[in-house]
């Protein structure tokens, strides 16, 4: 698609938007088609081949490279013409650089016997740990799962407040097709992370997890791979965390198979537990009769904070302008292979992950400070920082939002937008937001798509930090191709077009929403097992 063709449907474009404009406003909002024709694929092809560049070495959370970007991106919006929030362009978000510290120690006392273990061998810290020790009566936990929405409960009946929680990895039914918990494939549930976070809202001091004995031969302790306890590991290989988390976390541990002889007599007696659990879904969770544990666990902490990149188009509405639409997309990616061949390529420049995504974005800024005059709702332009982290940048901000989140009214985010067929689009969380998908299809009929509406699943971008906060969401996506998270990820490879046919689609479903003074549903038709 030319430039030539993108410009086409404005004639047409004009008439509708006006007419969408006067319709949801007291004064008609002019619409030239200069705004829209600001989307270019010519912008595109210099933004990508800048941000995917070998010089921004991948972009990686946090590294002077992604600094770098952002800046780029910031003096972008403002040259378009969107202004700074508080001031500012930048929103800084605050990360740990977490290391293993040498104070880490794991005991269990059962009846007169105590047993000290060895870190690495016996037991191994995670990455989520706290700085801190815990001690305490242990209990039976199960699989660590409270999950309503599945009828299930290893917490039901027990107190497990200032106590040691033991629990398996995975979750029942872990090679069971007919499993509730979605067959074979895993929920949210199986992931130690949301574990830890369970026993944490159930009042947990400490928690030990063990690989579950039933459908795995091996318990060795890997826990997280610190470097400190590893022969091959890179020295900076350590988890980056947001620092808001430091308050909130307990000891943890991976223990080995050791620790669960002295809990249960056998590894075996652990594994028919587990059968039973299995067998009729129904926990066998308790105290651990006469058992005591210590757990410390010391971690060094390095502030490597990064920034989401903010820029704001303010509301025209003397009462809408108090909410919010935002446009996202992640501007951060991989970064580069510390060891590698001669001459073999090394850098993941993350062109359509998500390069792409963020020249979107660029243009759809362009397109929002061509406009005359201000829709009626305030749009917020946000790249986002650490999404390769674990949702970093948008997680911070859905916790520290620069506008409310209760008059946030929808989220509009695009990540991958650059490759595989022009004339085809993704439109994931249509389920969850039908109004927002209706307007959407309707915006795209003057933009041309094959709209193909696709459920959302595991993963995820960063649209799920808003949508687990009920918050109306779509995600435009291209789809994955065989270059993703790879070093072949360049820029070269991404077809401009469709990167701006995109954003028009974006820009004009944003500002049509923009116009509007309708709230829109959230329908939790999405189960809470991928948030």
């Amino acid at each position: 698609m030319t430039k030539d063709d993108m410009k086409q449907p404005c004639t047409c474009l004009t008439i509708l938007i006006a007419a969408i404009l006067c319709g949801c406003s007291h004064t008609a909002v002019p619409w030239p088609a200069s705004a829209f024709e600001k989307i270019t694929p010519e912008d595109v092809h210099r933004n990508i081949f800048y941000l995917a560049s070998d010089s921004m070495m991948g972009r990686n959370t946090p590294s002077p490279q992604l600094d770098t970007a952002a800046s780029y991106i910031a003096a972008t919006f403002a040259r378009d013409g969107l202004r700074p929030v508080n001031g500012s362009f930048f929103q800084r978000v605050s990360l740990n650089i977490v290391g293993l510290g040498e104070q880490n120690a794991l005991r269990i006392r059962s009846g007169s016997a105590e047993r000290t273990y060895e870190i690495k061998t016996e037991f191994t810290p995670f990455e989520m740990t706290a700085n801190g020790s815990a001690g305490g009566p242990v209990v039976f936990a199960g699989y660590g799962i409270t999950a309503p929405e599945y009828k299930y409960d290893d917490y039901a009946g027990i107190d497990v407040k200032g106590k040691i929680v033991f629990v398996l990895r995975h979750e029942p039914g872990e090679e069971d097709s007919a499993s509730v918990f979605l067959g074979t494939a895993p929920t949210k549930y199986s992931s130690v992370e949301t574990k830890v976070r369970i026993a944490v809202e159930h009042g947990a001091a400490g928690v030990i997890v063990a690989t579950d004995p039933l459908n795995h031969a091996s318990l060795t302790p890997r826990g997280f791979p610190w470097p400190s306890l590893s022969t091959f590991m890179p020295k900076d290989a350590l988890p980056l965390t947001l620092a808001a988390e430091e308050n909130r976390k307990v000891p943890v541990v991976h223990a080995g198979p050791e620790v669960v002889a002295q809990l249960f007599g056998s590894v075996d007696s652990l594994r028919r537990l587990q059968r039973e659990i299995d067998a009729r879904l129904v926990p066998r969770s308790g105290p651990i009769a006469g058992t005591e544990a210590f757990i410390q666990t010391s971690t060094s902490i390095r502030d490597m904070s990064a920034n989401n990149v903010v820029g704001v188009l303010p509301g025209s509405d003397p009462v809408l302008k108090s909410e919010t639409v935002i446009v996202g997309a992640h501007y951060d990616h991989l970064g580069y292979k510390k060891e590698h061949a001669p001459g073999a390529r090394y850098i993941f420049n993350g062109a359509d992950d998500n390069a792409s995504g963020t020249c979107a974005l660029l243009e759809v800024a362009a397109a929002l400070g061509g406009l005359p005059s201000s829709p009626r709702r305030t749009v917020l332009c946000i790249a986002f920082s650490g999404e390769e982290k674990g949702l970093f940048g948008s997680e911070y901000y859905a916790r520290h939002p620069l506008f409310p989140l209760a008059t946030t009214v929808a989220m509009l985010n695009m990540d991958m937008v650059g490759m595989n067929g022009e004339d085809s689009l993704f439109l994931i969380g249509a389920e969850g937001s039908p109004e927002l998908a209706r307007i959407a299809h309707e915006e795209n009929a003057r933009v041309g798509f094959v709209l193909v509406e696709q459920k959302l699943t595991m993963g995820g971008s960063d649209h799920m930090s808003f949508m687990k906060r009920n918050i109306p969401d779509l995600f435009f996506h291209s789809g994955l191709e065989s270059v993703y998270h790879s070093v072949n990820d360049r820029p070269e490879l991404i077809n401009t077009r469709k990167v701006a046919r995109t954003a028009g689609l974006v820009f004009l479903t944003a500002v049509r929403i923009a116009a509007d003074s309708a709230h829109y549903r959230y329908l939790p038709v999405i189960s809470p097992s991928y948030l």
